[in-house]
């Protein structure tokens, strides 16, 4: 039987039970169950997030963008450090 078919198989067996033993049963878990993971000692909260970025295209003051390149290391990352100044003035201004 293809994946598929296997798929629909376990599909018509499990017919009624609830999604997450459905799934379980998927993956070849006998007990039903996916255990809930509790404990998370060493997570970090945020790690993995990224803004959603939009292009543009931006007219800056020469010695502004120069400034930037300058002060970035190796001259890579200057758009984030442009970002984050901007970013840092949205939020003084919101606070006024």
């Amino acid at each position: 039987m293809d994946e598929q078919g296997d798929f629909q198989a376990i599909d018509r067996a499990t017919e009624g039970r609830s999604g997450c033993a459905r799934v379980a049963s998927r993956f070849n878990d006998p007990s039903g169950d996916i255990p809930e993971a509790v404990n998370w000692p060493d997570a970090k909260r945020g790690l993995f997030y990224r803004p959603v970025k939009k292009q543009i295209t931006l007219r800056l003051d020469a010695d502004v963008l120069a400034w930037f390149k300058r002060n970035a290391p190796g001259g890579r990352g200057y758009q984030t450090e442009i970002n984050r100044a901007l970013r840092q003035h949205v939020q003084r201004s919101e606070n006024a």
